[in-house]
């Protein structure tokens, strides 16, 4: 099994990172992952801006050679995780911009004339989301109607052909003597059993 970790925080020092190092001495432990791919947005200073002109055209983003790399990284994995912080209720801009210009039309997906929802492209695969926040874990829930998981779950995943999704999402990580070494512990154990 392939696996492919995308990183999404501007400090590698930061819990998030922690959640990094931890995910991935887990998959280097499970006998079933083969390879382990790892894409940092920040450290790669990648461009998330959409630039649609005379030039660079929607409808041709899933060609774009720029892109490449990063559209081979998720054709090849059997497992995309995804480790960022909750921000504003939603995940950072950077992951944002990096899903709406590798997540494209004739890539992900595909318009299938009839058909009222287009095709996903991505079938098979699986996703994780790991994502920490300030403020508690059920203020996702209880007070923005679950968006987090819509937004990931639904509306990009589930589109695209994506239907395992499992989500940590790790509340009240800045408070002094709370879960993280807990929350730590319990990613690299199950990323050390997943199949």
């Amino acid at each position: 099994m392939n696996a492919l970790v995308v990183f999404t925080h501007p400090n590698k020092k930061s819990l998030n990172g922690a959640f990094l190092e931890r995910t991935l001495k887990g998959l280097k432990q499970n006998e079933r992952i083969n390879n382990i791919d790892v894409l940092d947005l920040y450290e790669e200073d990648f461009d998330p801006r959409l630039i649609f002109n005379e030039e660079k055209r929607r409808r041709d983003l899933y060609k774009d050679p720029s892109l490449e790399k990063h559209r081979d990284q998720i054709l090849k994995a059997d497992t995309i995780i995804f480790i960022y912080p909750i921000w504003w209720g939603r995940p950072p801009a950077m992951l944002m911009g990096y899903i709406d210009r590798i997540f494209a039309s004739g890539f992900a997906y595909r318009n299938v004339k009839g058909k009222i929802m287009p095709e996903g492209m991505l079938k098979g695969k699986k996703v994780i989301c790991i994502s920490t926040m300030q403020g508690p874990a059920g203020y996702l829930f209880l007070l923005l109607s679950n968006a987090h998981k819509v937004l990931m779950k639904k509306a990009l995943f589930n589109f695209v052909g994506i239907r395992k999704v499992r989500f940590f999402e790790f509340g009240s990580m800045e408070k002094k003597g709370g879960k993280q070494d807990r929350s730590l512990g319990r990613i690299e154990e199950y990323m050390s059993r997943i199949a």
